[in-house]
This record gives C-alpha cells, structure tokens and sequence, in this order.
C-alpha cells in the first residue's frame, strides 16, 4: 500500500431502507438469522457469512501504525469493522520475519470481535529482497513457518502479503510463494489473502508506463492469486502520487476501469475486496539534498488536508465525473495542489459497487487519514 474462477449466476436484487441495492442472497442471509427454519434450509457456507450486510459486508481497514490516536479511532469504530489489517510484520531476504502487532490493537480486536490479519511486506517494498526470497527455497520456507507459528500463537485470523514493486519477471515465483504459504496457513484452519497493485491490463507505451507495468502493474496474476488464497484485496488507489503530476488518488474512472479489469480477469467477486483510500494528496515544490529542486508528492491525511486548505484560503471543488474535490493555490507565485478524499468521494466510489452486489467487501487504507464523517457513509452503506 502506498503504503497491493466460478460461474456468476444473475442474482435478484431488492433496495435496502438506506436506498442502496442488497442481493437476494443477502436478503436470505439476513432473514436466516431471524429465521432458525429457513437457516436449515440453506447451505452452512451462506447462512455463516450473514453477520453482515451489502456487498459480503466485509470492512477490512489497515493501520500503518499503533499510535494512541490510531488505537482510540479503533476503539471507537471497532464495531463496524470486519477485519483489521495492521501493516506490522516485515521480512528480509533470508526469510526471517520480524515485527509485531500493538497488544492493546489485539486487546480492542478481541473484546469487539475484529479479526487480526496482519500484512507482512517487504521492507521499504526492496525489489531486492524480494527478489531473493522468491528465489530461495530455504528462505520461503523460514518465512512460512514463522508466518504459521505467529499466527497460531497470536490467535491472529490470518496474513495479507503486501509485496511491492516486484519485477515482472518474479511473477511466477510469486505465485509460487503465495500458493506454499496457502497450503501452510490452510492446514492449520487460517485464511490468506493478498494485496494486489491493479492494472486495466493496457500495455505501457511510454518510458514511465512500461516502468510501472514491469515493476508495480503487472507482477500478479491476480486470477491464480484469487484461485489459491481466500481474498484479493484491489488497491485501486495510487492513481496519482509522490512519482507523477497532480491528480486524484483514486478517480472513478480509474477505479471503475481496474475493478472491471478484475472481474473480467474470472476474480470470482466473493473473493475481491476493492481497496479504497481515505487518504489525500498535496503536490507542492520541494527540495531535497542530492536531488535538488523537485515537485513533491505526499500523501496526507484529511485534517492535514483542511489545515492547507484553510491556510490558502481556498476550499476544494467537487468534480462529479472524477468524484473527487481538488484545489490549487499560488504560493508565492508557484501553485500547490490537492486532491481530497473525504466523505463525498468514499460515497461515489461505493456507488460502483452497487453493479457488483456479490463483491465481498472494501479494504480501506489507512486508519486516522480518514474524514471524520466516513464512519456514517460505512454505517449506512454496510449495516443499514
């Protein structure tokens, strides 16, 4: 994160007192728990999932860190989260992975029935590194049994790989990595997915393009990945950010286009979780020692955000095809730009998944980067 195969038969739909969509099959799911009878008479594998709502219901948020002020947000919204992904664990090349996750996150998890699935990446997302792993039989397996123990000893639910910028060449030997830790977390009864950096599948024309499609875009076969894991979580963010011009995190088109990807790819939905971000982007001038002037890329959250806005005396305009806000200002002569992720724009990009009912759910990047008002858009959107 910038932080990464079955028939689909039609399925009837019914529009829920919020005003948006909910499948028959939810709609069953719903009536089984309030119905022991009709419990009885559907598949254990339907009625164990209904806990939650629209779209497969799953809310998967990732935490970059364990600050106090990211504990209390959790504190705070535990309920309406499903799964929490705390980007903790790291490997090197020889496989030895280290790290760990906040006991008081673990504590929180507990008392409100959140699963724990941390991600373990490779640090500073290294090519290098990850390179070697995947190359070593020795190093792989070390990583899977610690990766197994941790998560037996921890209660943990499972693991999210989040490797990063891995060569095209690797994407194989990748898979072939993800499938051994699969069979290992499976025997043991804990579930694996995997975070996926998203392409449309266009091939690269410029200089830029080919180095994003050879390095970032286009290292997953995301269909295997769904095929052998549980879930792909479709980080249809980083549109835009420290490495291109200004522009949104996470465009409708943009996103619309990489789910569609996806979904024509034969991931089956159930097992597609789209990534959103609830972060925003401020391009500025910069400098930086031994590289000398630059633009700047970075990402901020959204009370950063406000504090800029407020501080050049603009406010963002909403732009409905893009759905998103942005701004520019002069600083003394040279503009700055911002690209907002707040409330408005997580209600537009949940609206794509009103056309995809059997999605399994969002995976959302990153815990206190968010609009305060974000929680009553997943409130309504998921447990109406």
């Amino acid at each position: 994160m910038l932080a990464a195969k079955m028939p689909k038969p039609h399925l009837l739909s019914a529009t829920c007192r919020t005003g948006r969509r909910i499948t028959a099959l939810a709609f069953l799911r719903r009536l089984a728990i309030a119905t022991p009878v009709l419990a009885g008479a559907l598949p254990a594998a339907l009625v164990s999932q209904s806990s939650e709502t629209v779209h497969g219901g799953e809310i998967l948020f990732y935490t970059g860190g364990s600050g106090e002020r990211v504990l209390d947000l959790f504190r705070q919204h535990a309920d309406l989260i499903s799964v929490i992904g705390p980007q903790a664990y790291r490997t090197d090349s020889l496989g030895n992975v280290t790290g760990g996750v906040h006991p008081e996150l673990r504590s929180i998890a507990r008392r409100h029935g959140v699963r724990v699935m941390p991600l373990i990446v490779n640090p500073g997302f290294d090519q290098a590194v990850i390179h070697a792993l995947l190359h070593d039989p020795a190093a792989r397996q070390r990583a899977i049994d610690t990766m197994v123990e941790l998560a037996v000893s921890n209660g943990f639910w499972g693991w999210q790989f989040d490797f990063e910028n891995i060569h095209v060449s690797d994407r194989d030997a990748f898979t072939r990595f993800y499938r051994e830790a699969a069979n290992a977390l499976h025997a043991v009864d804990k579930t694996i997915s995997v975070a996926v950096v998203p392409t449309d599948g266009t091939p690269g024309e410029t200089p830029f393009q080919r180095y994003m499609q050879d390095n970032w875009r286009n290292s997953f076969d995301v269909a295997e990945l769904a095929a052998i894991g549980d879930f792909v979580s479709w980080m249809t963010y980083a549109q835009h950010g420290g490495v291109t011009a200004p522009g949104p995190i996470a465009g409708l088109p943009w996103v619309r286009a990489m789910l569609d990807h996806a979904l024509a790819a034969d991931v089956p939905p159930e097992r597609l979780s789209l990534g959103i971000p609830v972060y925003s982007g401020w391009w500025f001038p910069g400098w930086e020692d031994g590289e000398g002037a630059r633009v700047r890329g970075r990402e901020i959250g959204y009370a950063r955000a406000r504090e800029l806005l407020a501080a050049a005396g603009v406010e963002a305009a909403w732009v409905p095809e893009l759905g998103v806000s942005y701004a520019f200002w002069s600083n003394r002569g040279v503009y700055e730009w911002l690209f907002l992720e707040d409330r408005r724009s997580l209600e537009a990009k949940l609206e794509l998944l009103d056309a995809h009912p059997r999605i399994r759910g969002v995976s959302i990047w990153v815990l206190g980067a968010e609009d305060p008002e974000v929680w009553d858009v997943l409130e309504r959107a998921f447990h109406p």
